[in-house]
């Protein structure tokens, strides 16, 4: 798979079936605009002729009120028209948006966690936000300025062949010119706009850098490094954007262009032939009024065209998005189990991805629920990543991961994490109110069965004191509550699910000694009735477990009790020797 930040540039006939895509549900509405503005093109059409018969009752008696008052009404027409159909364009435009936030949105929530972690989250939100705006031209705009430009175009040009076949050569000799300097600029202005994109992402990723870390960025006194990193990415997007600016304006300037030179032309090849009687005044006034008339269709074909290089751009980068790979989703089907989970890892390997070294070398290990079994080892033995493919967050590289007797590869994956309660390493808290985060995995749970987790979790004195307990604002990443109140909601939020198997990541690491033993003893009881599997860096959780797996280098290399591993393995006797297992396994694992 090609790498996510270097988008790769779509097949015209691929990037024309995505836009299509975009495009269809909103078809009617469109040509509805369509209509409306073809309209309003033919009304313009209209006046041309309405002048040449102006020029040719000024020559004798006849009245011009009429005339006069008929071009009126195709003007004032015309542009109410127009100005119909350039609002639905707009609002459909708006809609096109909408869906392909949505759809990338919902996408991007599914995304598997490898894909997740080889990706700039900056980058993928500007994917949602930049390139899906650039869709709002390409696939409705640019369609209807391509059609009615089009046939606008066409029939301008027939008209002014009815009139004086030699002035509609000189006209178009002149614009065929020009036109192939425009065709040469497309492509410029397609690279430069997919580069710009490309460091708007940057921008993004920067800023996301920057405020996930923001105390450190301050404490480390290291804002104006930050800052120029963000202002790099600022200077490459202008650059690229004033160089797709320039060869914007180098087309749209040539239509113009041709169009005064195909003046110049047509009035002095014109006046000749007024003067040999070839054609009238009327006829050459008419034919001037045309081709200035032939500004806007041309001028349309070339915005569509320019529209296209820039939404295609967007287009690749958000069809890549799309291909990224995703996990199945919805709700569970399986009526839900209450007795306790079983784990079971037979001879299992793992590596992140190919090429990498393995993480996991052959690990086995069984345990029967209920009750707790702690994972000890040195950091990098592999035991959170225990925790990650039990969650199906990664696929083993060979063996099998069974819950309940079943390769978690064959559970519905809705199924699976319905059953399990997990509380990372970090204990994330995300931006809302404090309710929001405790009912984040089981947003159904009754009032009291919240105080009632409140209270084992040693919260409720935090609720109290929030000024509107538990609708208080907790701030972004839970930045308003200490880090042993994070750690205390994960666990609150994983209790409300009433996991069969609970899964705990170092998740008492932040306490102090007495909230620290008070979960400890709610960690115990809940292990009666379910199976807790805990990566554990203190001797006190330790010695409660029922049975600890140590591990050293990606294997297992002794199972037991407390007692049994001291006397039997060496490397858990050095470890529980010094009192504190955290001193060589903190970190990620």
């Amino acid at each position: 798979m090609s790498d996510p930040q270097q988008p790769e540039k779509l097949p015209a006939r691929e990037t024309w079936r995505a836009l299509y895509r975009h495009f269809r549900p909103h078809r009617w509405i469109v040509a509805l605009g369509a209509l409306l503005t073809l309209v309003g093109a033919v009304t313009g059409l209209a006046q041309p002729l309405a002048a040449k018969a102006l020029v040719d009752r000024l020559g004798g008696d006849e009245s011009i009120a009429g005339v006069l008052l008929l071009l009126t009404a195709l003007v004032v027409a015309g542009t109410a028209v127009e100005a119909v159909g350039a609002y639905v364009l707009e609002r459909t435009a708006e809609s096109v948006v909408l869906a392909a936030r949505r759809s990338l949105v919902g996408r991007l929530l599914r995304l598997r966690i490898t894909e997740v972690e080889r990706t700039q989250p900056g980058d993928l939100m500007s994917r949602v936000t930049s390139d899906t705006t650039l869709l709002r031209a390409v696939t409705t705009q640019s369609v209807v300025s391509a059609v009615s430009g089009g046939l606008t175009f066409i029939a301008t040009i027939v008209l002014m062949g009815l009139m004086d076949a030699v002035l509609l050569g000189v006209t178009v000799g002149v614009i065929v010119l020009i036109g192939g300097v425009v065709a040469l600029v497309m492509p410029k202005i397609s690279k430069a706009t997919a580069k710009a994109q490309e460091a708007v992402g940057a921008i993004s990723t920067a800023l996301e850098r920057a405020f996930g870390a923001f105390r450190t960025v301050k404490a480390s006194g290291a804002e104006q490094r930050e800052s120029a990193a963000v202002e790099t990415a600022a200077r490459e997007a202008w650059r690229h954007g004033v160089r797709s600016a320039k060869w914007q304006a180098v087309a749209s300037s040539s239509v113009g262009l041709a169009v005064q030179v195909s003046f110049l032309a047509v009035l002095g090849i014109g006046g000749a032939r007024v003067a040999s009687g070839a054609i009238s005044v009327s006829t050459l006034v008419a034919f001037l009024l045309f081709l200035f008339y032939l500004i806007a269709p041309v001028s349309s074909l070339v915005e569509a065209a320019t529209q296209y290089q820039v939404g295609a751009a967007a287009v690749a980068r958000i069809v890549q998005a799309e291909r990224m790979e995703t996990e199945e989703t919805g709700e569970p089907s399986a009526p839900r189990d209450t007795t306790p989970a079983s784990v079971v890892f037979d001879d299992v390997r793992f590596r992140y991805r190919d090429g990498l070294p393995y993480v996991h070398h052959g690990v086995s290990f069984e345990v029967p629920g209920p009750g707790m079994t702690a994972f000890v080892g040195p950091s990098g033995a592999g035991k959170t990543t225990v925790f990650g493919l039990i969650e199906r967050f990664y696929e083993a590289s060979g063996g099998r991961v069974l819950v309940d007797g079943t390769d978690v590869r064959s559970w519905p994956l809705a199924d699976l994490r319905a059953q399990i309660g997990y509380v990372e390493q970090d204990a994330p808290v995300l931006a809302g109110t404090l309710r929001e985060n405790l009912l984040f995995a089981a947003p159904q749970v009754p009032d009291e069965e919240i105080r009632d987790v409140l209270v084992r979790a040693r919260l409720d004195a935090l609720v109290e004191r929030l000024p509107e307990g538990l609708d208080s604002l907790v701030g972004h990443r839970g930045s308003q509550l200490s880090g042993g109140e994070r750690q205390r909601v994960a666990i609150a939020r994983a209790l409300l699910r009433k996991p069969r198997l609970l899964l705990l990541d170092e998740a008492t690491s932040q306490l102090d000694a007495v909230n620290e033993l008070a979960l400890r003893d709610v960690v115990a009881e809940v292990s009666r009735e379910v199976t807790v599997l805990v990566v554990a860096h203190r001797l006190s959780t330790v010695t409660l477990a029922d049975r600890i797996v140590v591990m050293d280098a990606g294997r297992v290399r002794a199972v037991g009790t407390h007692r049994e591993l001291v006397a039997s393995d060496p490397l858990y006797g050095e470890l529980a020797a010094t009192q504190f297992l955290a001193s060589t396994a903190s970190g990620a694992t």
